[in-house]
């Protein structure tokens, strides 16, 4: 994935309500009306989110009668999620090694079992 496609689809996931956007698309294909709903903004900040969407690779659209109906490109996110899995395999080892420094660390565990609260051990002569 070269670095200007890259840029414009991270630029384009930035954003909550362009995420959002997406989220209902993956659930299948909606007007904008339909994108729109959830939102309190103009439609003119509606068309700018989409044209980001659109222009990123992200969503395409279409016409149908009056409507212009939104859909889903899962294959730029499939080419993100791709540039981001060497990422993802550093941060699993890490963790794994924190998880490994974690347990060596913990005291070991007893198996004696406590003394019930007020209660006193006494001893027998």
């Amino acid at each position: 994935m070269g670095s200007d496609v890259l840029d414009l689809t991270f630029a384009a996931l930035a954003d909550p309500t362009r995420r959002a956007m997406l989220a209902r698309l993956a659930s299948g294909e909606a007007t904008v009306n339909e994108l729109a709903e959830p939102f309190a903004l103009s439609q003119p900040a509606i068309s700018k989110h989409l044209k980001v969407l659109e222009r990123a690779g992200l969503i395409s659209r279409s016409r149908a009668a009056q409507t212009r109906p939104c859909r889903l490109e899962a294959a730029r996110l499939q080419e993100v999620a791709q540039w981001v899995a060497p990422y993802r395999a550093l941060w699993e080892d890490s963790f794994d090694r924190l998880d490994a420094l974690l347990q060596s660390t913990q005291p070991a565990t007893t198996t004696s079992t406590p003394t019930p609260k007020g209660k006193r051990h006494v001893r027998k002569p």
